[in-house]
């Protein structure tokens, strides 16, 4: 059953542990065990106004709290295993414009610490409980937002105050592994996202322009309680499909084949990852339909390969093998082997991002090991570069996409791109207005196999008939 509270204390724990693997000799009889440090996001105003910016929790401080407050701190005592929670002082005045802030009282309550203080106590706890710990950080507080805060710390506190890479990659490592409760959260987002793709297929009626698209998603999100999405939604429609990450969302949709609609919500922090593509008046052209049918047949041959320690580069490299083959038989590649054709890298032109991310409270979430300066183009933007492990959360989200910035260097044969003399460029002609399709659904690693968390279709068919009853 899961836990009424978001579990704090258990994240906390588990830094701990991938901590102390990475750092042994911080633990020993002759040293004194650290006290980790974080910071909230801070309360930010527009340059020369009094409008605050937008609220978005530092993540690595959410995964130990809970708490969705800002210019709060939390420290956790790796000794005693103390977490605890520090909010910011009352401000009266603020109370007749904002209302009343949460209570120490009602903190205590909401959330999974140890106990709740206000910071003002900070420095003095820091001093005369912590004085000979070493303190370890994420990220230099003594600079930006809390410099004068922590720069007058540092002078009243002995402890050596420190930023810590080793305690961001556990971080990074713990939230990598999802527990039931956070499960819970993206498998919510997920049916919200659902049901926002859908509302959007089911009302093309009324949809003219790119940015109708993006009123209707958002729209049922907050509907359904997600305040934010989960990043920009991306709605792009004709050869503008070929932007992979297209956000002007502002062009007509008329005289166009497809539209390419990539936007997820976010439940309480953890996000979703969702792309479909659909033809704008229900019809498939035959181009249109012979891209969508490859690149779901390599969504599902690599889908269905998911599972614990399978490397998720060997999953790429398939995409590719698949895109290859699927080329050869349209005609689109011509005279080589599949292996002659992926060893030119050709293909990356078709297909220029890697095959899915790591997914959690980030879109693209952490642990992911990405080398974007791997000098094979196959796998630089490869945002996975690790087997994977159960419990992990990632998007399969393979794409085809048209675009003259990516092919025409290839048929150029500028220098490192090679390859352009396997593509038939009489046959390519007839796919620049297909633009580009994506499929994408987030997928739970299970100790066997996998769980995908998107159900809104992908079925070409059944896409078809939504698009056509809703234009009818």
């Amino acid at each position: 059953m899961v836990s009424e509270k978001y579990p704090a204390k258990s994240h906390a724990s588990r830094v701990d542990k991938y901590f102390r693997a990475l750092m042994p000799e911080k633990f020993t009889e002759d040293v004194e065990s650290p006290l980790f440090l974080l910071a909230a996001a801070t309360t930010k105003y527009w340059p020369f106004c009094d409008q605050t910016q937008p609220f978005r929790q530092n993540r690595n401080f959410f995964y130990l709290t809970g708490c969705d407050l800002s210019d709060c701190f939390v420290t956790y005592n790796t000794f005693s295993g103390e977490l605890i929670l520090y909010l910011p002082p009352v401000d009266e005045e603020s109370i007749m414009w904002s209302g009343l802030p949460m209570s120490i009282e009602e903190a205590r309550e909401a959330f999974d610490v140890d106990d709740v203080r206000r910071t003002d106590t900070l420095s003095a706890d820091l001093k005369n409980l912590h004085s000979k710990k070493p303190i370890f950080m994420v990220e230099d507080l003594t600079k930006g937002e809390h410099a004068v805060f922590f720069n007058e710390l540092k002078e009243n506190v002995n402890s050596i105050l420190e930023t810590n890479h080793n305690l961001l990659e556990a971080l990074e490592e713990a939230r990598a592994i999802k527990d039931d409760y956070e499960l819970s959260l993206m498998k919510r987002a997920s049916e919200i996202s659902d049901n926002s793709h859908l509302k959007v297929m089911t009302t093309m009626k009324i949809h003219t322009m790119e940015n109708h698209l993006h009123a209707e998603f958002v729209y049922h999100a907050f509907r359904a309680g997600s305040k934010n999405q989960a990043y920009d939604p991306i709605c792009c429609s004709g050869r503008s499909c070929s932007t992979l990450h297209y956000v002007r969302n502002d062009d007509k949709l008329a005289n166009k084949q497809l539209i390419l609609l990539d936007a997820g919500a976010e439940w309480k922090n953890y996000a979703s990852d969702v792309t479909r593509t659909f033809p704008i008046n229900g019809e498939w052209t035959k181009e249109a339909r012979e891209i969508y049918d490859l690149v779901l047949k390599m969504q599902t041959e690599c889908e269905k390969r998911v599972a614990p320690g399978v490397s998720w580069d060997e999953l790429h490299c398939l995409a590719h093998i698949i895109l290859i083959k699927g080329f050869l038989e349209l005609g689109v590649f011509k005279n080589g082997s599949v292996d002659e054709i992926l060893s030119t890298r050709v293909s990356v032109a078709f297909m220029p991002h890697g095959l899915g991310h790591m997914l959690g409270m980030d879109t693209h979430d952490t642990a992911g090991k990405a080398n974007y300066d791997d000098p094979d183009m196959l796998y630089r933007y490869l945002r996975i570069r690790r087997t994977l492990q159960a419990r992990n959360v990632v998007t399969v989200e393979p794409g085809i996409y048209f675009s003259h910035f990516l092919i025409d260097p290839f048929l150029r044969g500028d220098n490192g791109y090679n390859g352009g003399k396997y593509i038939d460029i009489d046959v390519l002609e007839k796919y620049w207005d297909v633009g580009g399709v994506r499929i994408e659904d987030d997928v739970l690693v299970t100790e066997t196999g996998s769980e995908n968390f998107t159900k809104i279709t992908k079925d070409p068919d059944e896409i078809s008939r939504l698009i056509k009853a809703a234009l009818s």
